[in-house]
């Protein structure tokens, strides 16, 4: 057996070997056991063979992880030490897990000698993360032989290739790759190892799909632009999420909740792509037993079931030719899904267009009047939306905002990003800010914008930290602050809790001073309260945190699912 590496000769090579392979972004958190990795990361910075970002607190930094390999499609890798430090990342690799997002967290370890010993920060770190890792890699002291193979694997497996020792999942994902190391943990001359060829994700299958009547296509989160190309072949109408970014198209249907009102009686086939989160009427007609539901998504698809015959079709959509009556039926059908979302839209549109019967004098006082109106949700959401276009990054935070989001955005092809795996409001200012990093890299002129609500923003507040000398996102934060968790009033225990309960363990209020959250952690700050103040702020196309300050609660808002 060779002899093992020691941890800077092994460190060195790994590190090499990752950027070799198709890692552009590596995050450190401080460390002991894990600095041999920090210190070579630092060196292939200086280099220019990756991307570094160094980050205090490990969860809010496996966001930041989250996001790049979100944006970017190739995997993020996120160092940490030994102990509780690994234990923080849980969060954003269950996210990723669930929502195939490929990352890599390097968690450094003790060697064996010291596990069950009570030794200082040791614990078993192996397979920690549960199913929310494809696969573990555990090397241990006396192993540290091939980081190259190591790398390799790691990335591999992220990307989505199946090795015949680790059956199961096809599509990206998160890995955990645990070394042991024994001191010495850093020194020495820089090691150069064997050369490293870039991985690709792995080629995709093809998966016939047959016409049906009554079929439509529903996209959730992440489900991609193919969603439009699906509903279009097939003759049906697309019931599109706003992260889904396929909210655009001939067969989209707008206000999708009221039309399956209407119309979802009649469906007798639904096709998923993506992960459909927002809307009872969305997940109410999957779960119907009548109805088929036939998933696009990989082997192991956990998101989507129906009650009655469920499919699950992985790879590239081939849909079998339509006959001329075939096709004439499915553009009918679709146009009346069609037909049917842009009337309420009209209604809509009729209800808040101004009296055309006005003089000029009073149509300007009108419009006057309207900019001084206090910010409602709605209002908000619609302002993003239609100042957000297609060279631009829009990421939504799991919060009453999204959901009346989805109510009101109209056909736009937005590329809007969400955390809909699990869906928790936990590291969505981290997950954005790696968003903004990775698209201001590529050098899009376009903007990233975060819709957040106060506490999504305060529970990551940790998020706002940029270290000196690193790199800030381009990043616009415009949060809907109504103080406190209003979401949770749309939900049946608003109804039926004590009021005084409710407020204090559901819908949590504060008193935080988001302008002095913003200095301590020097973001540029601007407060709005009324639609004409959110109206200048958001014509700025610049970073920093826009607190808009949301009126009262009011009636008639989107549905609520948890």
């Amino acid at each position: 057996m060779p002899e093992s590496l020691s941890a800077a000769a092994y460190a060195d090579r790994l590190v090499a070997a990752l950027a070799a392979a198709g890692v552009t972004d590596l995050i450190v958190c401080p460390g002991s056991r894990s600095q041999a990795i920090a210190l070579a990361a630092a060196r292939a910075s200086r280099d220019g063979l990756l991307d570094l970002h160094v980050r205090i607190d490990e969860r809010s930094a496996a966001f930041l992880a989250l996001g790049l390999a979100r944006e970017t499609g190739m995997p993020a890798a996120i160092v940490v030490t030994s102990g509780t430090a690994l234990a923080n990342l849980h969060p954003a690799m269950l996210e990723a897990h669930h929502s195939d997002v490929p990352v890599i967290a390097i968690t450094a370890d003790r060697p064996a000698e010291l596990q069950g010993v009570r030794a200082n920060q040791t614990t078993r770190q192996p397979g920690i993360f549960g199913e929310g890792a494809r696969i573990v890699l555990d090397v241990g002291a006396d192993a540290l032989h091939d980081p190259e193979g190591d790398a390799v694997m790691a990335v591999r497996s992220a990307l989505g290739w199946r090795e015949p020792e680790h059956a199961g999942h096809t599509e990206p994902g998160p890995v955990q790759l645990n070394i042991a190391f024994r001191e010495p943990l850093s020194g020495g001359e820089p090691a150069i190892g064997e050369p490293v060829e870039r991985v690709e994700r792995p080629p995709m299958s093809t998966a016939a799909l047959l016409p049906a009547d009554g079929t439509v296509v529903i996209a959730g989160a992440d489900a991609g632009e193919s969603a439009v190309d699906v509903a279009e072949i097939l003759g049906a109408p697309l019931i599109a999420e706003p992260t889904s970014r396929a909210r655009f198209g001939p067969s989209l249907v707008q206000h999708a909740r009221e039309v399956i009102g209407q119309l979802g009686g009649e469906v007798r086939r639904v096709v998923v792509l993506g992960h459909p989160t927002l809307s009872r009427a969305v997940t109410g007609l999957i779960r119907r037993p009548d109805v088929e539901v036939v998933t696009i998504g990989r082997a192991h698809q956990d998101n989507v079931r129906g009650t009655g015959r469920s499919t699950v079709l992985s790879g590239r959509v081939v849909v079998e030719e339509l006959t001329e009556e075939t096709e004439t039926a499915g553009r009918a059908w679709t146009q009346r899904w069609v037909s049917a979302g842009r009337a309420i839209a009209a209604e809509r549109d009729r209800e808040t267009a101004p009296d055309s019967d006005l003089t000029r004098a009073d149509y300007a006082r009108a419009e006057l009047a309207e900019g001084r109106t206090p910010i409602t949700r709605r209002e908000l959401v619609a302002q993003v939306w239609d100042r957000t276009w297609p060279h631009d990054r829009l990421v939504v935070a799991a919060s009453r905002l999204i959901r009346e989001l989805d109510d009101v955005a109209g056909p736009k092809a937005v590329t809007a990003r969400a955390n809909r795996g699990l869906a928790g409001i936990d590291g969505t200012v981290s997950t954005a800010s790696g968003i903004a990093i990775a698209h201001a890299r590529s050098g899009s002129p376009g903007l990233t914008r975060l819709l957040i609500g106060d506490l999504a923003l305060l529970h990551d507040a940790g998020g706002l930290h940029v270290p000196p000398g690193e790199e800030r996102p381009r990043l616009q934060i415009v949060v809907g602050n109504d103080r406190g968790g209003s979401l949770f009033t749309l939900l049946e225990v608003a109804a039926s809790a004590h009021p005084g309960d409710f407020e204090r363990v559901q819908r949590t209020p504060h008193d935080i001073d988001l302008e002095h959250l913003a200095a301590a952690y020097g973001w540029p700050y601007e407060r709005v309260t009324d639609r004409a103040g959110l109206r200048r702020a958001l014509s700025q196309s610049r970073p920093g945190i826009i607190e808009a300050v949301l009126e009262a609660e009011v009636e008639g808002a989107p549905d609520a699912q948890r």
